[in-house]
């Protein structure tokens, strides 16, 4: 009979049950969005997406107030994106906000302005002159008229299109628009006008001339730096984007522009230095770029040097689960120039300092919390530069003592003379307290020992600790118990483990068995299982890769077709009754190299591109080397390149491609390879293209000829797009008479166009040229191509062929004759026969045209019984001669149209006798003069003979009679021996 021991003990508040509610959380957040303000899409979609259980629900305020889409015709929700059609300025410019919502509270997002874009002109009033002194410094104002979205600025020098060319004495900031220069010159005197181009409307707007006049009492002296131009004391910067920094300043001498960070790290390679410095770009610009950048103006009269934070969130909350009549404590910290206010808000609505919620700075804490603090709280950090958001829930849990996540075992099994814990752990909140509630409690000695965490330790157990034993736990919501029995075994011998798993490498795609086996009493149940990376492996979930095998006493692992994600720490567990063995070893997957990141294009010329990348992982085999990949418009798929060094090993993360194409678009993807193989290629780089050249190929394929009189035809193959090296392509042609040493030169502006002609009346006909064909684009002129010499346009013979006849030769066919054209100025190639039916309507004509000096042709495929007028001309590349005089000639009557009938034949030894009966022809046909017996293909078996019979006549040979089929008896049998015999009617 077991006893029955009761115990009780304080235990740690936990978890209320997982009811897995969450509050709302940003996935996106809406930007800032500046439109044409006659955009051709005529919508605008402000992007807001939050995650939460139960699904969030979206609310859009604009400048403050809350919009009503209900009704509303132009404005709409997809998701939690609101999007706006048929915009209209006045309605729909201003700031927005989206609110996400569900029952566990409410957070606001960033706010975003939407903007539509236009520029005004400039007030066109005479601006008053800058003097200056040769020496000095200036400062030329473009004062940007109103305006929305983006700008460039350029400044035109006295007239347009003369522009002002930046260089370290001159600077054109794209920020202010102003026109800086560092150290007048005599050479700067002029009108100065700004350009202003908005980049999302295309428009452009000029301002009135600011003259630039030199005072005449004399230059200035040398003078320190006095930086004009420098970045704000803080810059928002988007991961991923492009950030410029702009820093310009007067001095005599004109100073010289350097950068660094104060907190010394270097730049990274792909920072440019633009402008002679006084551009510093960081292109994808990532959170360890952040920090305080120093620009430093010098000179030989001194320095000077201006600085600026960029801001981020120094601290930021996480969320919190808390019991009830706890206390909660949290606090935000930013950076930022001025410093920032703080301000916080709960489910959207902001909070105030009293009683158990009290704020100060970015510090929130609320004493003993109660079921109404639970919700989404968010942090506000503000200054004139903008506004920042930190967001967090708060739950507060309330809930009686519970043992249905955690009971304890219904039956424990326990080796006598092991040590035994029996762990008692409800989820309560608050934590529950202790309760005695049996008199038979347990007593507490050296051997048994019962921890603040509700855990029963038993030393050395005996026969004796065997039992039911029970955990109570309470707090002022309730009262919970969980009942377990402990079972002593006789001690035996121990379970061990005879063959477990041991660590090793294995390739991708291969497949492994991990032994894991034991030796244990028979009477023990033994369950294997098996963790990976300390996570239970599901074998139903994971049935494509994992199966557990062996018998009762082994728990093998088998892994099928291993990938990367399988190398890790693999755990065998073995549990009996009594107690828990386990065992592991460390597979290492080794495979293709992961793809590589971060491809960044740091410089491009004309023909190279210098590329950077980050490594991948290199899955357990050292990367080797790496294979870099592009892509234009005019490739089909990626393709290898060309790259300095020519091969890059594994320890080279930096190559320079050669011999691209200018003024083309590129992408660059970067593939590594190990011991194992290539991996797959990282994602491509951002589209760039090469800077534009002068071309460099030649048109091919350079020829012509032909034409009319006075012409000179020119032809080429146009120098494909890819290859054109720039904007403003186009050909020479130039050509000059077989003998002359001057050129002549024509310009064609269309990439496109493949012919040229010129015309002139003193060309002679058929007369050689040179001719060569080049490129040019805006850069300047390209190479020519190879001379080739052509012949201006002939003229068309003048004489017509003498002596022509015709006769016809049967139904269909009609023979011409003529004489040669014995001598003329003209080129004759040939002669070109035309013929009609009806005289009155010489236009319907046939042609039969032949090659060389021949003086016969036969016309095919003629009606039978009809007259046919027919004149010769001769012809060449010019075109055809004057015709003869016409001939006239009446074709044959048509052959008879009926076939011969009924035809037998007969076979007398070795001779065959063919009879039929004969055809009479009708009025309309030619007699028959005999007959013909054809042989044909026969579709029987190959010792099988065809023929059919036809009639002659002067208009042709006649229809043919049914085929004959006549059986080989013997391959002597004779082919060619007949008897004709015709029978008579």
């Amino acid at each position: 009979m077991y006893n029955k021991f009761i115990f009780s003990v304080s235990v740690s508040s936990a978890h209320a049950e997982d009811t897995k509610f969450l509050g709302p959380s940003w996935k996106k957040e809406p930007e800032d969005l500046i439109l044409p303000i006659h955009s051709p899409e005529q919508e605008a979609i402000l992007t807001c997406e939050a995650s939460g259980v139960p699904s969030p629900q979206y609310r859009w305020s604009l400048n403050g107030t809350l919009i009503d889409l209900h009704g509303d015709e132009r404005r709409r929700l997809s998701g939690g994106n609101l999007i706006i059609t048929s915009l209209e300025r006045d309605q729909d410019s201003g700031v927005y906000q989206c609110t996400a919502s569900n029952t566990q509270g409410t957070i606001l997002s960033q706010r975003a302005t939407l903007q539509f874009a236009y520029l005004e002109s400039f007030k066109m009033q005479t601006r008053s002159a800058v003097n200056v002194r040769e020496g000095q410094g200036v400062v030329l104002l473009c004062g940007t008229p109103l305006h929305s979205g983006e700008l460039t600025f350029t400044w035109v020098f006295n007239e347009y299109p003369h522009f002002v060319q930046q260089d370290s004495r001159r600077f054109i900031s794209q920020e202010t628009g102003n026109l800086y220069i560092a150290k007048v010159e005599p050479s700067d005197v002029g009108n100065y006008t700004c350009v202003v181009n908005n980049t999302i409307t295309k428009e452009r707007v000029f301002s009135s001339p600011t003259p630039l006049v030199l005072r005449n009492d004399g230059a200035m002296g040398e003078y320190e730096p006095k930086i004009e131009l420098h970045f704000p004391d803080t810059i928002p910067a988007a991961k991923g984007s492009t950030l410029k920094l702009e820093c310009f300043a007067l001095g005599n001498p004109v100073p010289k522009i350097s950068w660094r960070r104060t907190s010394d790290v270097s730049f990274p390679n792909k920072v440019k230095l633009k402008n002679s410095n006084a551009i510093l770009e960081i292109p994808s610009f990532q959170q360890e770029d952040t920090g305080t950048y120093e620009c430093i103006a010098e000179n030989s009269r001194g320095k000077n040097a201006a600085r600026g934070p960029t801001p981020h969130w120094l601290q930021t909350m996480t969320d919190k689960s808390l019991s009830i009549e706890e206390n909660l404590f949290w606090e935000c910290k930013a950076n930022g120039k001025p410093k920032p206010s703080y301000s916080w808000l709960k489910n959207g609505e902001t909070l105030i300092s009293e009683g158990r919620v009290q704020i100060e700075n970015g510090a929130l804490s609320i004493s003993s919390l109660n079921l109404s603090d639970g919700g989404m709280y968010q942090c506000v950090a503000e200054n004139k530069h903008g506004i920042i958001y930190s967001s967090a829930e708060l739950m507060v849990l309330a809930s009686a003592p519970s043992f249905s996540q955690n009971p304890l075992s219904r039956v424990l099994k326990a080796r006598s003379g092991c040590d035994v814990s029996l762990d008692c752990r409800p989820h309560a909140s608050p934590r529950a307290i202790s309760l005695l509630c049996d008199a038979n409690k347990l007593s507490i000695n050296f051997r048994i020992s019962l921890f603040p965490n509700g855990t029963l330790k038993i030393a050395n157990v005996t026969k004796r600790d065997g039992g039911t034993y029970t955990c109570i736990a309470k707090n002022q919501f309730g009262t919970a118990s969980t009942t377990g029995r402990l079972i002593i075994t006789a001690r035996t011998s121990p379970t061990r483990i005879s063959q477990g798993p041991s660590s090793t490498e294995i390739t991708v795609g291969e497949s492994i068995v991990l032994p894991c086996q034991v030796t244990a009493d028979p009477a023990l149940d033994v369950a294997f299982s098996w963790a990976f990376n300390g996570q239970p492996i599901d074998f139903h979930q994971d049935a494509d890769h994992f199966e557990r095998v062996g018998g009762s006493f082994s728990g093998d692992l088998m892994i099928r077709n291993i990938q990367l994600n399988h190398g890790g720490k693999y755990v065998c567990l073995i549990d009996t009754d009594v107690e828990s063995l386990s065992t592991d070893a460390i597979l290492v997957v080794k495979g293709p190299p992961s793809p590589p990141d971060l491809v960044v294009v740091e410089e491009v010329t004309d023909s190279t591109a210098q590329l950077s990348w980050s490594p991948g992982q290199d899955n357990g085999s050292p990367i080797t080397g790496y294979v870099i990949q592009a892509r234009t418009p005019f490739t089909v798929g990626w393709q290898a390149v060309d790259t300095v060094p020519e091969v890059i090993n594994g320890n080279t993360l930096t190559a320079t491609v050669v011999g691209l194409n200018a003024w083309v678009e590129y992408e660059f993807r970067v593939l590594a390879s190990n011991s194992v193989g290539m991996g797959e290629p990282s994602p491509p780089s951002t589209k760039i293209r090469t800077e534009d050249a002068m071309p460099d190929t030649a048109p091919t394929d350079v020829g012509g000829g032909g034409g009319t009189k006075s012409e000179l035809v020119i032809t080429w193959e146009p120098v494909p797009e890819e290859l054109q090296n720039g904007e403003g392509f186009g050909y020479i042609i130039a050509f000059r008479p077989v003998g002359m040493v001057t050129w002549t030169r024509a310009v064609i502006s269309a990439p496109s166009v493949t012919r040229y002609v010129f015309r002139n009346d003193t060309i002679p006909p058929f007369s050689p040229f040179n001719i060569k064909v080049g490129a040019f684009n805006n850069r300047g002129e390209g190479p020519f191509s190879s001379i080739a010499t052509v012949f201006s346009a002939e003229e068309v013979p003048r004489v017509a062929p003498e002596r022509v006849s015709a006769k016809s030769l049967s139904a269909a066919d009609i023979e011409v004759t003529w004489e040669l054209i014995a001598s003329t100025p003209e080129r004759v190639l040939g002669y070109e026969v035309v013929y009609w039916e009806d005289d009155t309507k010489p236009d319907t004509v046939g042609k039969v045209r032949i090659t060389g000096n021949y003086t016969a042709v036969n016309v095919s495929g003629l009606q039978g019984n009809t007259q046919y007028y027919l004149a010769v001309c001769a012809f060449n590349t010019a075109g055809t001669g004057p015709q003869s005089v016409p001939v006239n000639v009446t074709t044959k009557k048509p052959p008879p149209g009926q076939p011969p009938q009924n035809v037998e034949w007969n076979l007398i030894g070795s001779q065959l006798v063919l009879q039929w009966d004969p055809v009479i022809a009708l009025e309309t046909e030619s007699e028959v003069t005999g007959y013909i017996v054809s042989d044909i293909i026969s579709l029987h078996p190959e010792n099988a003979l065809g023929y059919l019979i036809r009639t002659l006549s002067e208009g042709g040979l006649g229809e043919g009679s049914e085929p004959i089929h006549i059986y080989q008896l013997s391959k002597s049998f004779p082919v060619a021996v007949f008897y004709f015999v015709f029978r008579r009617h």
